[in-house]
């Protein structure tokens, strides 16, 4: 059935960028990272909000290396936030739901314990936000995240992702069901 619509964004991404904000690196993920992630999932708040465990350094690297296929196929994408010095990863950047033909992503990361207090999250989602809304043309991000969580809530609010409202019981975690807030950002934000 032909849309009505014509879509905001063209059905081919270009390749996956690698950004910077300030002594942070914004990159696609890479097979050396794998010891990183493997232990960044055993940490046990990471572990609490993302509901999720690597059991080996070989499943990490191949969790690191789905992100490229995702990114190419215009459904999901992924960047390690490194240190722009050593390379070292000190968090993640992570967009989910991604529709090219709606101008639509949502948007989740995470920060390695020895690298929290510091605004990396602020300041990777910052630019990666900018770069999505301004330079792709996306029109709207979604950044979820569970009511307990007010790290995340910091992040969002400070970032300029409004609050839209609470989700009820909207993710399972393994501590049971939690409710999200929901903020946003839309490319005609100031």
């Amino acid at each position: 059935m032909p849309s009505l619509i014509i879509p905001a964004l063209p059905p081919t991404l270009p390749p996956q960028p690698t950004l910077t904000a300030g002594d942070l690196v914004i990159r696609p993920w890479l097979a050396k990272d794998a010891p990183a992630v493997y232990e960044a999932y055993q940490d046990p708040a990471i572990q609490r909000w993302h509901a999720r465990v690597m059991d080996s350094v070989e499943e990490a690297e191949a969790w690191a290396l789905s992100w490229a296929p995702l990114w190419e196929a215009g459904t999901r994408g992924g960047w390690a936030i490194a240190d722009a010095g050593t390379d070292a990863v000190l968090g993640r950047l992570g967009l989910g739901s991604m529709s090219l033909e709606e101008g639509y992503a949502g948007i989740g990361y995470w920060v390695m314990p020895a690298a929290r207090g510091r605004r990396v999250a602020t300041r990777a989602v910052n630019e990666l936000t900018r770069w999505l809304l301004h330079d792709l043309g996306m029109n709207r991000l979604d950044l979820h995240h569970s009511v307990g969580n007010e790290a995340s809530c910091r992040v969002a609010q400070a970032c300029g992702y409004q609050y839209e409202g609470t989700l009820r019981s909207a993710h399972l975690h393994a501590d049971g069901w939690h409710s999200m807030h929901l903020h946003a950002r839309l490319r005609s934000d100031a």
